[in-house]
């Protein structure tokens, strides 16, 4: 029975695409001609095969998932997901180092939804994405982890800290010391700042950059060399943002609070 659950579910886009749909909610043949543009008489073979394996019930005019079905297509999202997030970047996910990310997340890779990766422009290697800069000036709430020291850091959460952005900012100890040791005065106005905390992690994050806004979840890791190459990925979607949270959150345990230079 598992097999041919398998074959009905995996070996036609048509069956698998209605799947997904009834998943939104109950649909009429009208709609589901219109929604998977497809005519009856390709899509009622497939719809009395969903019926028979019980995976979709008819109710009147429209078709809906079974309880079965919701648990079938319930448990299928999560991997398709998955499979979307690699394919559209496959290379850059084979050449990172995800062992910085708890295994519990990285499971759930597929949350990031619709990410793109930011490759460097060679002729503005040390400039911040613009889709980065743009973006998080127009952030209400950030939360960003910082493992490396970018010469426009200082600037960029300075402005922040001065906005009313609530910002929450984790560095690594060496981080931290260039801040204080190159640009006191953006750092003091971090401190200074009521809606800005600044916390310090003595141990290595593993990962250059973590930012998660109101907007977006901005993610660097490194490559499976330990070199950092100016790659992120970047995504807009709600389920991303969750995500994001809970890394940056995984990462704050370690840290500790910083008051004063």
């Amino acid at each position: 029975m598992s097999s041919s659950l398998c074959d009905t579910i995996w070996l036609s886009e048509k069956r698998k695409n209605l799947l997904l749909l009834l998943m939104e909610g109950p649909r009429d043949i009208e709609q589901i001609k219109t929604s998977l543009n497809v005519n009856s008489k390709a899509m009622m073979p497939q719809i009395k095969i969903l019926n028979k394996q019980g995976l979709i019930l008819q109710n009147g005019n429209t078709y809906e998932l079974s309880d079965i079905g919701t648990l079938v297509v319930g448990n299928m999202l999560p991997l398709l997901n998955t499979l979307e997030v690699i394919e559209e970047n496959k290379e850059y996910w084979a050449s990172r180092d995800v062992s910085a990310i708890p295994h519990d997340l990285f499971m759930r890779l597929g949350e990031l939804g619709e990410c793109m990766v930011i490759e460097p422009d060679l002729n503005h290697l040390f400039d911040l994405p613009r889709e980065f800069t743009e973006n998080i000036m127009k952030s209400r709430s950030i939360l960003s982890s910082l493992s490396y020291y970018h010469p426009l850091y200082p600037s960029l959460y300075s402005k922040l800290a001065k906005s009313k952005a609530e910002v929450e900012l984790v560095l690594t100890e060496s981080v931290f010391e260039r801040l204080k040791n190159e640009t006191p005065d953006e750092l003091r106005s971090l401190l200074e700042s009521e809606n800005t905390t600044v916390m310090v992690c003595g141990e290595s994050l593993n990962i250059p950059t973590i930012v998660v806004t109101d907007r977006f979840m901005y993610l660097c890791l490194f490559d499976r060399q330990g070199k950092y190459d100016h790659r992120k990925v970047m995504s807009f979607d709600e389920s991303a943002l969750c995500w994001g949270r809970e890394l940056f959150k995984h990462y704050k345990k370690s840290a500790r609070k910083v008051t004063d230079i």
